[in-house]
């Protein structure tokens, strides 16, 4: 029924998580029916509440829908940007245009539940409806189970199951072909809306949403650059380096990764497009299989944990197995916990790896996936800290910040989680450096008060003589801190802080 007889019946699609025009599950879905097409994205004030003034990801957004409003512009088309509460202004639209249906992707945060039915409910009540569609991951939910019929909980029996269903067409893109013809001008948007006229021709600043504005431009070759097309220029990027992915990924000097995962995050590419080129390389090409066949093994990790959270809410805040929520933390009321959480989050521990991680991401907003399990390894396990403080020091600063991954992530670490690292294998920060920064690249990047050290007092410079300290213009305690903990020591209070598990076991 059209909630509003004033104007012939049309379609909302409302853009989240999948910021593209192409590939796009909800678009194909709307493309099915016969009625007229608008797009909106809502700047939810729910969401951006309390974050930082100058928080990147909203630059991203901000950019990446200018380049969609400019798609769409070229095409006579407009997109209806929103600054308000998304579970109050969709049925409220929907009610003012006339949309007979509200499509999106599904999201599996409790969060966003919540919010979908809310406005599902709301959307009935005036006489339409929200039809949600598979959009971020290939499989979802209760799709892959156990032989018992239970969700999976391991990851390699999941993984093994996922690429048996998977089939061309889970990985078949979602056809937009005939998307023009179908939405509605802008002028005819404007018409049908008695009131945020303004939002239909252009993007609210970012002093309007109540950001900081950036001040310089991105360099081309950042993995923040927004939009669909910076995305399929990383992808291309990576295409040609794939088939070393195994053996680079794991050097955060090196330029291994993919960068892609704040695009995969906010929908600027399909996860679809990603898998394709992991396995058309694993087709097309032998010697740059075992790459391809590692970065689709990540991906499928995404999809892991997508349903982790679906099947499994409590992880948000409690651990994945009760029995791990007994384990007792050093908490805020101990007076450790407040030196060394300084400490961490200022990437000034005294240890340079994780030093140069944190302050990486500090900095960047961007953190290497080996860094992400060695700092949350030393927050947990060195610092004995609860995961969660860290896990929600991610969720400030990560640009790809990801509830189910990041919380799957630091589970892992901290040995609370699915399938998660043995309690009693303890990153040594020391050891991780001299394996994985062994020239010290990346921490001379990172902690420059280092860079004269030798290649071998750098992992460690407590252990550095005077000499080449003095040499070095580095004085523990000023120029740079001593360790925060000492690692051997920190480790047999971890292996004694998991004995109520162990003895439960």
């Amino acid at each position: 029924m059209n909630p509003n007889p004033l104007h012939p019946a049309c379609q909302l699609v409302w853009l989240r998580r999948d910021l593209r025009l192409e590939d796009h599950a909800a678009l194909a879905q709307a493309l099915t029916h016969p009625e007229p097409l608008v797009l909106v994205f809502v700047f939810d004030r729910e969401i951006l509440q309390g974050l930082p003034a100058a928080d990147r990801r909203v630059r991203f957004l901000h950019e990446t829908l200018a380049e969609l409003q400019q798609t769409l512009a070229q095409q006579g088309a407009g997109l209806l940007v929103v600054h308000d509460r998304a579970r109050e202004s969709i049925p409220r639209l929907a009610r003012q245009l006339g949309a007979i249906r509200v499509i999106c992707a599904e999201d599996y945060e409790p969060d966003a539940i919540a919010r979908d039915q809310s406005v599902a409910e709301s959307l009935l009540q005036q006489g339409s409806e929200l039809v949600t569609v598979q959009d971020q991951c290939i499989f979802a939910k209760q799709q892959l189970l156990t032989g018992a019929g239970r969700p999976f909980s391991v990851f390699t029996p999941y993984k093994n199951a996922w690429l048996k269903a998977q089939t061309p067409q889970q990985s078949q893109a979602r056809s937009t072909t005939g998307l023009a013809r179908k939405l509605l001008p802008a002028a005819s948007i404007q018409a049908r809306l008695s009131s945020d006229q303004s939002w239909v021709t252009r993007l609210p600043s970012m002093a309007e949403l109540g950001f900081e504005a950036p001040t310089e431009p991105l360099p081309d070759q950042s993995p923040m650059r927004a939009g669909p097309r910076a995305a399929e220029a990383l992808l291309e990027d990576f295409s040609h380096r794939m088939g070393q992915y195994k053996e680079a990924r794991d050097f955060p000097a090196k330029r291994g990764p993919s960068y892609l995962s704040v695009h995969l995050r906010f929908g600027t590419i399909s996860l679809r497009d990603c898998v394709r080129r992991a396995q058309g390389l694993i087709t097309a090409d032998p010697s740059q299989s075992l790459g391809a066949q590692t970065w689709l093994s990540e991906l499928i990790w995404r999809d892991f944990y997508f349903q982790i959270l679906a099947n499994f809410p409590h992880v948000v805040d409690r651990s994945f197995k009760p029995i791990y929520d007994q384990i007792r933390w050093v908490d805020q009321d101990d007076a450790r916990y407040a030196p060394r959480w300084q400490a961490w989050c200022s990437g000034q521990t005294g240890y340079p790896l994780v030093d140069a991680g944190l302050r990486q991401l500090n900095q960047t907003g961007y953190m290497h996936n080996r860094l992400r399990m060695v700092v949350a390894s030393f927050l947990t396990k060195d610092l004995g800290i609860h995961w969660l403080a860290g896990e929600r020091y991610f969720a400030l600063q990560l640009n790809d910040y990801d509830l189910s991954a990041n919380n799957g992530g630091w589970q892992w670490a901290a040995s609370t989680g699915c399938d998660a690292q043995p309690y009693f294998r303890i990153f040594n920060p020391v050891s991780q450096s001299e394996k994985f920064d062994p020239k010290g690249q990346f921490i001379r990047r990172y902690v420059p008060e280092l860079a004269a050290l030798s290649d071998q007092a750098l992992h460690a410079p407590w252990l550095a003589s005077p000499l080449e300290l003095k040499a070095a213009g580095v004085v523990l305690g000023q120029t740079y801190p001593l360790p925060v903990v000492d690692h051997a020591q920190a480790r047999a209070e971890t292996l004694a802080r998991f004995a109520v598990v162990k003895a439960q076991n």
